[in-house]
């Protein structure tokens, strides 16, 4: 094992899971509208599993990222509905067929697909058609000056945060994949502003 793939698999996780408990307060409100059967894109360490609604009878969760085991599966026996767990690329074909499920959910995920619009295209495919898309996600400020910083930081900041992005125009790519856009809030959130910029939305398969 290489030293950055050493990084990547052992190393970032145990980064990742605190630093993205601060994002804690943004989830129940953007996921309030799951239900039924959910496929989550981007399942991380599983900070979203207390966050989902009554109405959710059971999660999908695709993430090549496998980490932290014992502490999520202690996240996930701790919730009533049934968790199903695939270690895929979200842009490759995913096994399920078409109208799968009811809800599709991405958390800060979109940032570090390798295709994001692949992604989407599938997301859309599996989801059942007039279902819901749920998503926040970091991207590309409204900011002129943040937007070039971001752009100029981006090929370093990929390396550091394994992939993570900080320029994608998140509204765009949901469209090019495929989905309508409902609604769409942009806002920052506390912390350095090129990473501060969400896009929180409800978007129609």
């Amino acid at each position: 094992m290489g030293l950055y793939n050493f990084y990547e698999k052992r190393i970032f996780p145990l980064i990742l899971d605190p630093a993205m408990r601060s994002n804690h307060p943004y989830r129940k409100p953007t996921l309030s509208r799951a239900r039924g059967r959910v496929l989550e894109i981007g399942f991380g360490t599983g900070l979203n599993l207390d966050q989902y609604p009554p109405g959710v009878e059971s999660l999908t969760a695709i993430d090549p990222m496998d980490a932290v085991k014992e502490r999520v599966q202690q996240r996930i026996s701790a919730v009533p509905f049934p968790v199903e767990r695939h270690a895929l690329a979200a842009d490759g074909v995913l096994p399920f067929p078409d109208a799968s499920f009811d809800c599709v959910t991405v958390t800060w995920t979109l940032c570090t697909i390798p295709d994001p619009v692949a992604a989407l295209v599938e997301m859309r495919r599996v989801a059942v058609p007039g279902s819901e898309l749920l998503f926040i996600e970091h991207g590309q400020s409204d900011d002129p000056k943040v937007a070039r910083f971001q752009d100029r930081l981006n090929p370093f900041w990929k390396v550091i945060g394994c992939g993570c992005n900080l320029n994608r125009q998140i509204d765009q790519l949901i469209e090019k994949g495929g989905f309508r856009i409902d609604s769409l809030e942009r806002f920052e959130i506390d912390g350095p502003r090129f990473a501060a910029h969400q896009y929180r939305g409800v978007a129609t398969a």
